[in-house]
């Protein structure tokens, strides 16, 4: 099946078959066909995508695939509500591969509705430790899967900014990013680099203390509230909405409501026992946030394999 011959009723019942009860994955052509298609919709795409409101904002999935099914229960169905997922939708979950291929589907059937973001979790290095590498080998029985994914990866927009006025991404700031010509200026079709300014913006935290930090996971930096002032100010920003950050109550407001953190895979790993979040916003630009707690598991036991810790 060519990427040009994609129908819209091929993603139809593309998205039929996945959400379904029993969830069975596409085959392989059909993973193949629809992951070139949403390469050919992301590449018209900029690094600092726009986007409208209204909007609802997503953070990490995980591979939590039932619990995706409970975001959208929670806030609403594509086309009706607008998304914009701020990446890590692969790895540590069961189901990465339900997950990232049904809101790639979501993308390719609704482009200007849907915007999927990079995180650093959409990348190969990293999937190939903390699951989905595997889990294409366990359902595919080859690494096609995999590889047709990280491909797409690489054109997935580095950010987003809402109304001009709200900066969403993975993960953060970077000390060579001023402004967000520059972020438009990078060359991002490729594998996450371990530093730099893409490196940065997937993988940076906010910290407390003031300046720019060494960062405890290995990659990116720490920000603290004077940095992300001066990057608001300076972009007329006011507010960055980012994810990459377990918080318990799903949303976590930090750097005196100058940036929030948005995490929306409930109990993470099966075992962090957190709420999740998603943060609307409506025509105006008001917020609200939907925290909602995980969907009943069914299947899962089936599985006892553990990926690393990194981080939890």
């Amino acid at each position: 099946m060519a990427a040009t011959t994609l129908s819209n009723g091929n993603v139809d019942a593309f998205m039929t078959q996945l959400m379904a009860e029993n969830c069975k994955p596409l085959v392989e052509d059909e993973v193949k066909a629809l992951c070139d298609r949403a390469r050919e919709i992301l590449t018209e795409e900029s690094n600092v995508q726009a986007v409208a409101c209204p909007v609802t904002v997503c953070g990490d999935i995980h591979g939590q695939f039932h619990d995706l099914l409970e975001l959208f229960r929670i806030g609403g169905t594509c086309p009706d509500t607008n998304y914009l997922f701020m990446g890590d939708y692969v790895d540590r979950g069961y189901y990465s591969v339900e997950t990232v291929t049904a809101l790639v589907c979501l993308k390719v059937r609704y482009p200007h509705r849907v915007t999927i973001l990079r995180g650093n979790h959409e990348s190969r290095q990293i999937t190939q430790v903390y699951g989905f590498y595997d889990e294409c080998l366990r359902k595919y029985g080859n690494a096609n899967v995999w590889k047709y994914f990280t491909d797409m990866f690489d054109y997935l927009p580095l950010t987003a900014l809402i109304e001009s006025t709200i900066f969403c991404l993975h993960g953060g700031l970077s000390p060579s990013i001023d402004n967000l010509d520059q972020i438009r200026a990078l060359d991002r079709v490729q594998e996450v680099p371990h530093e730099g300014p893409m490196c940065d913006l997937l993988w940076s935290d906010p910290d407390d203390r003031c300046g720019w930090g060494i960062s405890p996971r290995g990659a990116g930096y720490t920000f603290g509230q004077d940095i992300s002032d001066q990057f608001n100010h300076q972009n007329n920003v006011t507010l960055v909405a980012r994810a990459h950050q377990l918080v318990m109550e799903g949303y976590n407001w930090c750097h005196d409501r100058n940036v929030v953190t948005i995490f929306s895979a409930p109990n993470y790993c099966y075992r962090c026992g957190n709420q999740a979040a998603i943060m609307e916003l409506d025509e105006n630009k008001n917020y609200t946030f939907l925290q909602f707690d995980p969907a009943p598991r069914r299947g899962e036991d089936t599985v006892s394999k553990r990926s690393p810790d990194y981080f939890l």
